[in-house]
């Protein structure tokens, strides 16, 4: 009887211990809140990337930008928000409610990931991970930059970047240089 009171206690505890895990993922909204309030104090424009778990591309764009040689840039000029969204069938509980939509109204929907946006602190979209074939835009109808890799991408990265930010032109020769590491990885 006892053995039976125990392994029922310790079932109950995983599966509250479960449940309660799988509330505790932050809403899309309230994370995109905390970063509008953040850069406003701090005088910032919120930089928000689209990820999974699953996504290579997006580890290889956080690797990126959490280099010792480029973290400060990106700190100093940004608050950096994540948000999960295109999760596979087992990890959809990692996703953040509301961030498939948030994707979607700003064109990211049928685009892969990473996928990243750019806001003021007034929640101005200054910039999209969209680039134009050939073409320097802040926002665009073109293919997904995603984690810069290629010339192409990494030239229409730093200019979205410079175009955003107070980082200086040897601060943006820094990134350029780590992210073109990207397309040989």
């Amino acid at each position: 009887m006892k053995l039976k009171k125990l392994i029922l206690t310790i079932l109950t505890i995983i599966i509250s211990t479960y449940t309660f895990a799988q509330e505790d993922v932050a809403t899309a909204e309230s994370i995109m809140n905390n970063a509008f309030d953040k850069a406003k104090v701090e005088n910032k424009n919120v930089f928000v990337i689209f990820h999974a778990s699953w996504c290579g591309w997006c580890k290889k764009m956080d690797a990126s930008m959490n280099l010792t040689s480029t973290n400060d840039m990106f700190e100093s000029n940004y608050v950096i928000e994540h948000l999960v969204v295109k999760e596979s069938k087992n990890n959809k509980h990692l996703e953040n409610p509301g961030a498939a939509e948030i994707l979607s109204e700003n064109g990211g929907d049928k685009s892969g990931i990473p996928y990243w946006l750019i806001f003021d602190s007034n929640r101005t979209l200054l910039a999209d991970s969209k680039m134009l074939k050939d073409e320097m835009t802040l926002k665009g109808k073109g293919s997904n930059i995603g984690c810069p890799g290629t010339e192409a991408e990494v030239e229409a990265f730093n200019y979205k970047l410079k175009e955003t930010s107070n980082l200086s032109e040897a601060d943006l020769k820094i990134i350029a240089e780590e992210f073109r590491k990207n397309s040989s990885n």
